[in-house]
């Protein structure tokens, strides 16, 4: 696939180290000629210093024969103008554009229609890691909750510790040991490596890292099998007032006990103009010892290192940790500090770019491709797509689990049935974070999608024309095998 990304920041960087990764064509814009030159000798893309509103620079870019335009810059202004320029000068089949700003939302006149900016897709990092952290504040046992088929259900990673009910027991002990709970175990991470083979002779062991699917309604049963039930989250200490932090706060107020830490003073300031009385502003260093224990960050049942300097956020989750905070999570950009640093004493590591890369990758994969989600910073992946064809024309249609060739470690997860497609169902919902979490709780209970049916894969599980697959992939170079299995002969109409 042809793609033009403008912008080389953190987010157009991590987008264009994903996509240059898996062959595709990839030119990156951007006013920076340094920035660009260091991204040409990491990875195998094309720079293009310039303008990215102008249309001279997008014609030197490629855009005529891009399938796909990416705008990342660090302004809404010039991604919408960009995406306008691609679609009505250089018709563009698709427009993705990252806006921060809520006024811009997805399929509205202003964004989408013909007198609009042409975007087809908008992408915002701050509000997916906000959706991230509302997860793990809803599930505090997790580390990633991700929701697929429409909500109906929902992949979870969970550190198994010793005293859960399937802790040192093998996975076909499951139905016996946890007869409330119906999942299945996709992938198992020992040591940060996986589990070759995962099959009904694997035994959970403590300390591993344990990736189930279930129906979204479940989750508290899956995970109270692989541990212990944690208590709610209370009391949240936010480190860093900017974007990210700011709009956490907004979303949690009502709902936790909220406390935000800024160093900035005038930044404090505006804080206190756009947040309620309830909201406790301090202006300190969240990596000040003293000033920690004074706001007692000892009693937070979850403490966020939300600022823009990765080393900051690590140093101050781990001094959190020290202190006693029960979950600490810091948002770090650069995926080797990442890697680095996740499952240590710091509890999550989180990057923005990861968490809107699924998003991305759902429009360069093709097929049926309904949904992508990147796992454990991008090395593996889990697809949600949907079967076309019949037997005649399909390698999946009628064929049981066990007759579909797989690459190694790949697994058929769950199948949803009769699955209308998105947004035929959409009931009549409140606007607003507290009518989408209501939107939610409604999909997880199955209602409102047209009586669609969960099914927990087996082995002589039968897949039919219809039916969304929710497949899961340790390596994402299997990407391309497990897409051709979707495919359709010529012979289908």
């Amino acid at each position: 696939m042809n793609i033009v990304i403008l912008g080389a920041g953190r987010v157009g960087e991590s987008v264009a180290e994903i996509l240059a990764s898996e062959a595709n064509d990839i030119t990156v814009v951007d006013t920076d000629p340094a920035r660009l030159s260091l991204l040409q000798d990491r990875f195998d893309l094309r720079g293009v210093a310039g303008n990215g509103v102008q249309p001279s620079v997008l014609r030197d870019a490629g855009l005529a024969d891009a399938d796909l335009f990416i705008a990342c810059a660090q302004l809404d202004e010039t991604n919408l103008v960009a995406c306008k320029l691609a679609r009505q000068l250089f018709t563009v089949p698709t427009t993705i554009a990252r806006l921060r700003s809520p006024e811009f939302s997805e399929g509205t006149a202003l964004t989408a229609g013909p007198e609009g900016f042409g975007v087809d897709r908008v992408i915002c990092p701050e509000e997916s890691v906000m959706r991230t952290i509302w997860q793990l504040i809803k599930y505090p046992e997790a580390l990633q909750v991700l929701e697929l088929a429409q909500g109906l259900l929902s992949l979870v990673a969970v550190r198994a510790v010793a005293g859960g009910p399937l802790v040192r027991h093998r996975l076909e002990d499951i139905p016996r040991l946890a007869p409330q709970a119906d999942m299945r175990v996709v992938a198992i991470y020992r040591q940060d490596k996986p589990v070759a083979d995962v099959c009904g002779n694997t035994c959970i062991e403590p300390g591993d890292e344990v990736f189930v699917l279930s129906r979204t309604g479940q989750l508290r049963a899956v995970l109270g099998a692989l541990r212990e039930r944690d208590r709610p989250v209370r009391r949240v200490m936010i480190a860093g007032g900017g974007r990210v932090g700011l709009r956490l706060a907004r979303q949690l107020r009502g709902e936790v006990q909220v406390k935000i830490v800024e160093v900035s003073r005038s930044r404090c300031d505006y804080l206190a103009t756009q947040l309620p009385g309830d909201v406790l502003i301090l202006n300190g260093d969240s990596t000040d010892e003293e000033l920690m224990g004074d706001e007692n960050v000892q009693d937070m049942d979850l403490f966020l290192a939300l600022t823009s300097d990765d080393e900051d956020n690590i140093m101050a989750c781990l001094l959190a940790k020290r202190m006693g905070a029960r979950h600490v999570l810091a948002l770090i950009n650069r995926r080797a500090y990442a890697d680095l640093v996740q499952g240590t004493t710091i509890d999550i590591a989180l990057s923005p770019a990861q968490a809107v890369i699924g998003e991305l990758l759902a429009h360069v994969r093709w097929g049926n491709v309904e949904a992508v989600h990147s796992l454990r910073h991008g090395t593996a992946e889990v697809l949600e797509a949907v079967v076309s064809g019949d037997q005649a024309t399909s390698r999946l249609v009628g064929r049981r689990i066990e007759q579909i060739p797989l690459p190694a470690g790949a697994q058929i997860g769950a199948i949803v049935r009769g699955l209308p497609p998105r947004g035929e169902a959409e009931p009549a919902t409140p606007r607003g974070r507290r009518g989408m979490l209501a939107l939610r709780e409604r999909r997880a209970a199955g209602a409102d999608l047209g009586g669609a049916q969960v099914l927990i894969a087996h082995h002589d599980t039968l897949v039919q024309a219809g039916d969304h697959l929710i497949v899961f992939l340790p390596n994402k170079k299997q990407v391309r095998e497990v897409q051709r299995l979707f495919q359709v002969s010529a012979l289908f109409i």
